[in-house]
């Protein structure tokens, strides 16, 4: 006698059969935390937020986020992308930014941080290294509960922007009057010892950042996943910065940004 099969029991055994119909990707949710540059600050108008041109979470084709690129993927996360990063941010705002994403049920977090705690008016009140790291470390061990996803996106490299603009006098101008980054963009025209050996230092600094954050990923687990250095070694032309403040990445430069970092998620969140 041929036992019947109902409609549950196909259903569940075309789920399970090799070659056939796989389970349902479960909801996700992105989260982009850090400062102005997941924020998209200056990507589309006059000092102002452009959270669609957003390397993380942007919902604008022209960039090609990670949000969109998980939409690409198959990624049940249509409507659920978040941006709680901010101009001016730094270390010290990644737990508040945190509690929002865990709020918002999170499973897929993105992070940008450090620039600002690079760029101040002067070295000395550059973040300690330590300091840096502990908030980084926190802010973590904080998500770690929810079983979430990380991608870490390295700092960029400053120096290699003061390189690239310095001799553009419009840039001077902007970054003068507006006082942007006094650490490594203060007399950007100066070939004197000390100014050379300042650049260099808030240079290291930003390294010596990046290369705890690398750590800081390591150690929350195969959940985590660290550029590992991408965006700080890449070589950003002038023409990817925003021409109404020549610090910040423009729609390009974020869609590079993007580029450089997005991974596949590989199973599951």
């Amino acid at each position: 006698m041929i036992k019947k099969i109902t409609p549950v029991a196909a259903a569940v055994a075309l789920l399970v059969w090799p070659g056939t119909v796989q389970a349902a990707t479960p909801p996700m949710t992105i989260a982009a935390l850090g400062d102005s540059i997941t924020a998209g600050f200056n990507a589309c108008g006059w000092y102002v937020a452009c959270t669609s041109r957003s390397w993380a979470a942007g919902d604008h084709k022209d960039v090609n986020s990670h949000y969109l690129r998980l939409l690409a993927d198959g990624a049940d996360v249509k409507g659920r992308n978040r941006n709680f990063a901010y101009n001016g941010a730094t270390s010290d705002d990644l737990m508040e930014q945190m509690e929002k994403a865990i709020e918002a049920k999170a499973t897929y977090v993105t992070i940008l941080v450090g620039a600002q705690d690079a760029c101040v008016r002067t070295e000395s009140q550059m973040t300690p290294v330590a300091t840096y790291r502990a908030r980084v470390d926190a802010a973590l061990a904080e998500l770690a509960p929810t079983g979430a996803q990380v991608r870490i996106t390295s700092i960029p490299d400053l120096k290699r922007l003061w390189r690239v603009a310095k001799d553009n006098p419009v840039a001077r101008a902007f970054w003068g009057v507006a006082r942007i980054c006094q650490t490594m963009l203060a007399n950007p025209t100066s070939t004197a010892p000390k100014d050379e050996a300042r650049r260099d230092r808030v240079r290291a600094r930003v390294m010596a950042y990046n290369n705890e954050m690398a750590k800081a990923c390591a150690a929350y687990g195969p959940l985590c996943r660290y550029d590992n250095g991408e965006v700080f070694r890449y070589q950003f032309p002038v023409s990817m910065v925003s021409k109404w403040d020549f610090f910040h990445p423009n729609a390009e430069g974020q869609k590079t940004i993007a580029r450089l970092t997005f991974q596949r998620v590989e199973s599951p969140v």
